[in-house]
């Protein structure tokens, strides 16, 4: 299934920088299975972003949001 993450960062520090507020939006083609991988490590990782963000030194508050994209039906 197509699905559209959206990740919201604020207070972030990259590399010496400080940020404010980042947003990044994606689409990616996705199981359920990988949705629900996606989501219990996004809940039960302490560093789940700094872990996996090169040059990401400190994050203040974050949020994932996963949303499903409606494909259009076939006319």
């Amino acid at each position: 299934m197509k699905v559209k993450f959206t990740l919201n960062m604020e207070n972030l520090t990259v590399d010496e920088t400080h940020i404010d507020r980042l947003s990044i939006s994606w689409t990616n083609e996705v199981t359920e299975e990988e949705v629900l991988s996606m989501s219990g490590q996004w809940i039960s990782t302490q560093n789940f972003l700094t872990q996996r963000m090169i040059g990401l030194k400190k994050v203040g508050e974050s949020s994932l949001t996963i949303e499903p994209i409606e494909e259009p039906s076939p006319n």
